[in-house]
């Protein structure tokens, strides 16, 4: 797998933002990376004008927060529009993210969010307005993430 572009400090600080973004100071990076304060703020703008830092955000229990259905949707869209309508699939209320796929029959994964059915179904029936299909639907219980192996400056 390449990293290009990425040295080692690159990546320590990729990890480190992956734990814990919030909580995780540029001094706590620099200690971790054995560089300065300043070294590790430069990169992380650095990393941000280049955009392989695409932006910060919370991860939300949907579940707690009142919102128990997480549905993925799979979806086919034509090839040439794929990629031109992932704003507007965005745009819908409950649709949390999508995901362009590159094999497989199926080639968007859209996730919506949902107190009921109610909030679920009429997702489905935008997509559909717009020309793309429904192939299939999974309802999710948990989704858990964690930071990408490569990054970790302990398994250098």
């Amino acid at each position: 797998m390449s990293n290009t572009g990425l040295d080692d400090v690159d990546r320590a600080i990729l990890y480190a933002l992956q734990e814990d973004a919030r909580d995780m100071s540029s001094g706590d990076i620099a200690e971790r990376t054995g560089t300065s304060d300043s070294t590790v703020r430069k990169r992380i703008q650095r990393l941000e004008g280049d955009e392989i830092i695409k932006g910060y955000s919370a991860e939300v229990d949907y579940q707690e927060s009142g919102y128990p259905l997480r549905m993925l949707l799979f979806c086919t869209a034509s090839i040439p529009e794929r990629g031109e309508i992932v704003p507007e699939i965005l745009s819908i209320d409950g649709v949390v993210s999508v995901q362009e796929l590159v094999t497989g029959e199926e080639n968007l994964l859209v996730t919506v969010v949902g107190e009921s059915d109610s909030d679920i179904t009429p997702v489905a029936q935008e997509l559909l307005d717009m020309g793309v299909t429904v192939a299939d639907e999974v309802l999710v219980r948990s989704h858990e993430t964690t930071p990408f192996g490569e990054f970790d400056p302990e398994d250098s």
